[in-house]
């Protein structure tokens, strides 16, 4: 019971530090700019949150796979393929997390009221400085709700992990896929303590991001 908790953990960690930069860079991206294709690329960002497990997951394995060329890339450097590894894992994990992290951090610096971003560029300061000295702390609280959220969706995401990583114990095996394991194979007690942490770190999360929002609005 204890190795497929270790496992989600490593996994949710790498894979939200992976949506929360890439995320917070595109939410930068759609908050303060205006350019074509931008309603196009916010649905993309969010269709993770509509689309099937199943579908995510085969289009991960099309971007992945031994065939792609990020898959044979990563293959040439590390010896190793994507696919049916935890780093196969770590990446259904954060395309779980991308929209959650990028939905919050979105909506706190669109929040941020835009003459502070104008008063420092009077001071000299480039856009990019800009964003990382001035919206970003003004706008963590929201940000961090989102880095919050996304680690809770990542740590018990089943569907995409199933298609890319495979359900290896030992291996990739996480803690949704083995309560599903335990359930097949009448574990119950084994499925029911699984459940219970995986809950637990659920509202505790959703307990975090309440006083977050909280601290944000006062």
């Amino acid at each position: 019971m204890l190795a497929p908790l270790l496992l989600s953990f490593q996994v949710s960690l790498l894979a939200t530090l992976l949506a929360g930069v890439l995320g917070v860079a595109l939410a930068g991206v759609l908050a303060r700019r205006r350019f074509p294709g931008a309603e196009l690329l916010d649905a993309v960002l969010n269709a993770p949150l509509v689309l099937p497990p199943t579908v995510l997951g085969y289009y991960l394995l099309i971007l992945l796979g031994r065939e792609s060329a990020l898959g044979r890339g990563y293959e040439a450097l590390t010896g190793s393929s994507i696919v049916f590894t935890p780093a196969g894992a770590t990446c259904a994990a954060a395309l779980a997390a991308l929209p959650f992290v990028a939905r919050s951090a979105r909506a706190a610096l669109e929040a941020v009221e835009p003459r502070f971003a104008e008063a420092a560029a009077t001071l000299g300061a480039t856009p990019l400085r800009a964003f990382r000295r001035v919206l970003l702390p003004l706008a963590s609280r929201g940000i961090w709700a989102g880095i919050t959220l996304g680690f809770a969706r990542s740590l018990g995401d089943f569907g995409v992990t199933l298609m890319v990583a495979g359900n290896i114990p030992g291996r990739t095996q996480t803690a949704s896929l083995a309560i599903y394991d335990a359930i097949q194979a009448g574990r119950d007690a084994q499925a029911g303590g699984l459940a219970a942490v995986l809950s637990a770190l659920g509202v505790l999360a959703l307990y975090a991001i309440n006083k977050l929002s909280r601290r944000a609005i006062s």
